[in-house]
C-alpha cells in the first residue's frame, strides 16, 4: 500500500482512467458485435452504416490513446474485409 501522499492520488487517477478505458472498450466491442450481427444476416447496407459507426468509435478510441493506431487498422480492416466479402 502506497504511504506517500502524491502515489495516493496516482492509484485514484489510474483507477479512473482504466474504468474510462473499460467503459470505451466494452463500447467498441458492441459496435464490431453489431457490424458482425449485419454480416451474418447478409444485409449488406445495414452493414455498411454500422461499419461506419464502427470505424468512428475505433478512430475515437485511438485519438484518446486506448488502442495503438496498429491495432485500430487491424481492426478497421478485418471488419471492412468482412463487410467487402459480401457483395
Amino acid at each position: 500500500m502506497a504511504n506517500i501522499k502524491s502515489a495516493k492520488k496516482r492509484i485514484k487517477v489510474i483507477e479512473t482512467k482504466t474504468l474510462r478505458n473499460k467503459m470505451i472498450k466494452s463500447k467498441i466491442k458492441t459496435y464490431v458485435k453489431n457490424v458482425e450481427a449485419a454480416i451474418a444476416a447478409g444485409d449488406k447496407a445495414v452493414a455498411t452504416e454500422k461499419l461506419n459507426a464502427a470505424i468512428s468509435e475505433i478512430s475515437k478510441a485511438t485519438s484518446k490513446g486506448i488502442f495503438h493506431k496498429n491495432t485500430a487498422a487491424r481492426k478497421v480492416s478485418n471488419l471492412t474485409k468482412a463487410v467487402n466479402k459480401m457483395a
